[in-house]
């Protein structure tokens, strides 16, 4: 074939396959369908064209392919029946089951089409597009005019398969246009006479609505509205409009029109740096009938309500990060009352932070505020709350091993300060979680240790700490709150200026079993520890801001020091002693468990101190022969498995403290029950004992639909104080989510709070909510 043949056929090919695609896959709405960028085939890509009959006429400068088309070129692939090109006119035309596979993986279907070698002018009749996300466009004619301009002639656009029984049977929802038109020079596509439909009923109607192209990353424009419902404001209706502002710069604006209370206006500007980013959030609203809300409190009592937040995140280099989240409000419960997002939680922590990670050291330095919201317009629960200003905590690890072992060293500082106590009668014991005043500590703990094997293979690891504390104390006297209501039996230490060291020496040992056998391996493993340090001093003396939540149970039952922070310091000797297994079998079964106690040997026992919060009480530990611990789990093959960690009474193994799981996990029913065991504790918690069983389940009744539900029954008040139920329904282009919750006050004395749900996602579309 001559050279000038060749180049005739690759201009053909260029041009067919191009300027389909052009007319066909750039009219996809961005929001519905992603669209690529069209690129012509490169010029040297190999081309590979067959048909039954190949015509040159020379004469009149045209070519013809007839009879089963087929042309491979450049990642295009295209079927016809007839193709010709008019090198004269400039046109190029093909008809009869057009199919062109793009190398997005668009599939183009076609009766006719005729368009110019340039693509500047073209017409496709009967056009059908199926992308590789089965999103489906279809439309009477397409055409490209003036280089410009990409005109679609009612289309219809869905995201939903056609149903397989009945092919000509409408689909679960489709968006209808009698128009769509693209504009090249404002890169918009613009639907005239639109409608949406659902289940073959039209329900939305638009005379027109203008969208970006897919070229555009970012264009201002109305957003899909979202609907809510509360019983106190009424039924929402929100209508966003985003705003660009530049590139790296842009706003949402979203007024609600709520039936009850009238428009709420929330806002949220977005800033990019290049290290970073910065969100500043506002919502206003003027309550048109505060009386719906329970009399006297915030929400009631307020007509002009409003809020603001800051967020910033930035990224100083690699290793260095620091940020804020700091919100205001006009009232105590502003923005959860109006679920303003970012800002509905029940407390809204405040924070500024500065963080580094290295490979083998971190830094972090925190403030904290916490906003506690609540509709009691004269609570205190936000001046009880500690100010944190600032917490440092700062964790190295040496590089290098020291005398054959690794070195750690932990520092943590914290300076509070607190406006009123937190202080709770209980009985015989008051409990004071926070004190009025100001507490600063500095902490430094340099921790060594090494493991060795020995002949037998038995594990030795020596362990080495030292920790110094600096401590100033500027806080008022648990004696001096209230002293016909509270006392507190401790030698506290108020308005003092002290320091505080321990040194710890401690032995590891450990003895790992591992046992064969044709069908399964196991390892056991006793251990055993021993820790010899001198007393904690000032011991229930000082402030317990950071180490009052405790529990024994396995997962602490190795640990050096067993309170959870840094204002407490365990002392005295100690040892612990426990076995640890783990079994795999072939069969799929699998099993693990520690089983320990501890022992208090010479000493002070720190569990057994005063505390101004009795931290150590009813623990376990408080004694010096301890509870017993144990966790365990087992896996099966089947898909169900059990999860425990217990604490046994050491006399009568009686439990204590349970917490068992029970779950399964299968193709068509997921579930889980777990049942909560706590004995009471009448100097540290509740003097009453805790049983509660939740359980939750979800079952898939077949590909679409599924049911769930969830439900915690409190046993000692025999009251079931969560419920939730829903069901859910799922396909290709489609889902729906209907929910019903219910969450109950077991002392009744607020009753029960209910909630319903709802929520439609369309595929490629948006979503609609309602309620919660």
């Amino acid at each position: 074939m001559a050279a000038k043949d060749r180049k005739l056929i690759r201009t053909l090919a260029t041009a067919l396959l191009t300027g389909t695609a052009a007319i066909s896959s750039a009219c996809l709405v961005p929001s519905i369908a992603t669209a690529q960028e069209l690129k012509a085939p490169e010029s040297d890509g190999k081309l590979l064209l067959a048909a039954d009959d190949l015509v040159y006429n020379r004469d009149l400068n045209k070519v013809t392919a007839v009879g089963a088309v087929q042309i491979n070129y450049a990642g295009y692939k295209l079927v016809a029946q007839k193709v010709e090109y008019d090198q004269k006119s400039g046109r190029l035309t093909a008809t009869g089951n057009i199919e062109l596979v793009e190398p997005s993986g668009n599939r183009v279907y076609a009766d006719a089409m005729d368009v110019t070698d340039t693509f500047a002018d073209g017409f496709v009749n009967s056009l059908r597009i199926e992308t590789p996300d089965n999103t489906r466009l279809v439309a009477e004619s397409a055409e490209r005019v003036g280089d410009r301009d990409m005109i679609l002639h009612n289309g219809v656009y869905t995201a939903c398969l056609p149903c397989a029984e009945n092919p000509e049977k409408p689909p679960l929802w489709q968006v209808k246009a009698q128009k769509v038109i693209q504009n090249g020079e404002t890169h918009t596509i613009r639907l005239e006479n639109a409608r949406f439909e659902f289940l073959g009923l039209p329900l939305v109607y638009l005379p027109f609505i203008e969208v970006p192209d897919h070229t555009v990353k970012r264009k201002s424009g109305f957003l899909f509205p979202t609907m809510r419902l509360n019983e106190n404001v009424g039924f929402g209706v929100t209508v966003p409009y985003y705003y660009v502002i530049s590139g790296s710069m842009d706003a949402t604006l979203s007024p609600t029109y709520f039936s009850e209370q009238g428009l709420l206006l929330e806002g949220e500007f977005r800033q990019r740096f290049e290290t970073g980013s910065h969100t500043l959030r506002f919502a206003g609203i003027d309550q048109r009938d505060p009386g719906t809300f329970t009399a006297n409190t915030s929400d009631a009592l307020e007509d002009k309500r409003g809020m603001v937040q800051s967020v910033g995140a930035f990224r100083i280099n690699p290793r260095w990060t620091f940020g804020w989240d700091v919100m205001l409000q006009s009232d105590n419960n502003f923005s959860h009352t109006y679920d303003i997002t970012g800002a509905n939680g029940s407390v809204h922590t405040n924070t500024a932070y500065l963080t580094g990670l290295g490979r083998r050291n971190y830094f972090d330095l925190r403030a904290f505020y916490f906003d506690v919201q609540d509709a009691d317009p004269a609570s205190k629960r936000e001046d009880r709350q500690a100010k944190v200003f600032p917490t440092l905590d700062y964790d190295y690890t040496a590089p290098q091993p020291i005398a054959g072992g690794e070195l750690t060293v932990k520092t943590n500082l914290t300076h509070i300060s607190r406006t009123l106590d937190d202080t709770v009668e209980n009985g015989s014991f008051d409990r004071f979680r926070g004190l009025p005043g100001e507490y600063t500590r500095l902490t430094s703990e340099a921790v060594w240790q090494r493991t060795l094997t020995v002949p037998g293979g038995l594990l030795l690891t020596p362990i080495l700490s030292a920790r110094a504390d600096g401590i100033n104390v500027d806080m008022t006297s648990p004696n001096a709150i209230d002293p016909a209501r509270f006392g507190y039996a401790g030698d506290f230490h108020n308005n003092d200026t002290l320091a505080r060291g321990m040194v710890t020496a401690g032995l590891e040992a450990r003895y790992p079993i591992l046992i064969s056998t044709a069908s399964s391996s196991h390892i056991i493993e006793p251990i055993g520890q021993i820790f010899v340090r001198p007393d904690e001093q000032y011991a229930g003396g000082l402030p317990n801001e950071d180490a009052q939540s405790f529990v024994f149970d396995g997962t602490n039952l190795f640990e050096r020091d067993k309170f959870s922070g840094f204002d407490r310091m365990e002392g005295g000797t100690r040892a612990n002693l426990g076995i640890r297994y783990t079994g795999s079998f072939d069969n799929g079964w699998g099993l693990n468990g520690v089983f320990g106690q501890s022992y208090h040997l010479a000493g002070l026992n720190s569990f057994a101190t005063e505390d101004l919060v009795n931290a150590g009480a009813d623990s376990g530990l408080e004694e010096d022969v301890s509870d017993f611990v144990t966790m365990f789990g087992v896996e099966t093959p089947f898909g169900i498995s059990l999860t425990g960690n217990m604490r046994l009474d050491k006399d009568d193994f009686s439990p204590e403290r349970t917490g068992a799981t029970l779950a399964y996990s299968g193709d068509f029913l997921t579930s889980s029950v777990t049942y909560t065991h706590i004995s009471s504790q009448p100097i540290y918690a509740d003097s009453t004992s805790t049983d509660e069983v939740q359980g939750s389940a979800t079952v898939a009744i077949n590909d679409n639909w599924s049911v769930f539900g969830s439900a915690a029954w409190d046993m000692n008040n025999n009251i079931v104080s969560k419920r939730t139920a829903g069901f859910s329904y799922t396909n290709e282009c489609l889902v729906f989510t209907l929910l019903y919750s219910d969450d109950r006050d077991v002392s009744n004395t607020s009753g029960v709070d209910r909630k319903i749900g709802a929520r439609l996602t369309f595929r490629t579309l948006g979503d609609i909510n309602i309620g919660g």
